[in-house]
């Protein structure tokens, strides 16, 4: 009889360790090459800050896991504390889904050299990233033409290059409401929608919230914009 309350208790304690297991459904690989020693965290925002939802120790060993319950798709960053202010610079963002994403990258260049796989939202965000910093590069080109226009005091060739910056502004917000519409069916749509441009002219937003499917609808960020665009919409007619 004894012996049958042990082996019942010990299959109860099986049974609840597997529950408790299966509640991590993203696990997280990767390398860090020259880092000896050191912590790391894995951040989520919320109420506006970054919130540590794990930490790793690293001691001799670059090589890192860690396993996280993910209700839905979204942005996490890997931090390296450093001894310094928690900063982006020390942070490298990837867009966490279910399943084993891996992040490889070396100490010295933490967030330039690191390499990101296993997401197909991490993948669409970086192919994303790729075409909006020719945006970026092309308005840093403008910003320097327009100081050298104001130095001179060139007023023509200033509301020339305002006209570009204008046209910049307009071409960048409607690249990234064409890849959010054109990738309805993930969850980095409604992302790029309330990170990227939540400023633009509220039908572009709209579009953007009815051409997702249901499943990104129902997603942490789906619900967001949905949420977000209703507000707008309340405040408009009113």
């Amino acid at each position: 009889m004894k012996n049958s309350i042990i082996a019942f208790v010990t299959l109860f304690l099986l049974v609840a360790c597997n529950k408790n297991e299966s509640k991590t459904n993203l696990h997280i690989t990767g390398n860090i090459k020259g880092l000896k020693e050191g912590t790391l965290y894995i951040q989520r925002y919320a109420d506006s800050s970054l919130v540590a939802i794990d930490s790793i120790k690293i001691d001799g060993n670059s090589a890192f896991e860690s396993n996280i319950d993910l209700k839905s798709p979204e942005m996490l960053y890997l931090y390296l504390d450093r001894g310094v202010t928690n900063s982006l610079d020390n942070n490298i963002m990837f867009f966490a889904e279910p399943g084993t994403i891996n992040i490889e990258t070396n100490l010295d260049s933490f967030i330039s050299s690191a390499k990101i796989t296993g997401s197909k939202n991490q993948e669409l965000y970086e192919e994303y990233k790729k075409i909006n910093s020719r945006f970026s590069d092309e308005n840093l080109t403008l910003i320097e033409q327009k100081f050298k226009a104001v130095k001179s005091n060139n007023a023509k060739a200033i509301d020339s290059i305002n006209a570009l910056q204008d046209n910049n502004i307009k071409r960048k917000y409607l690249y990234a409401t064409n890849f959010a519409v054109n990738n309805k069916d993930h969850e980095v749509s409604p992302y790029i929608a309330l990170a990227e441009i939540y400023d633009i002219n509220i039908k572009y937003l709209d579009t953007i919230q009815k051409s997702m499917t249901p499943k990104v609808a129902n997603s942490l960020y789906g619900k967001k914009l949905t949420k977000y665009v209703d507000a707008i919409k309340e405040t408009e007619a009113k």
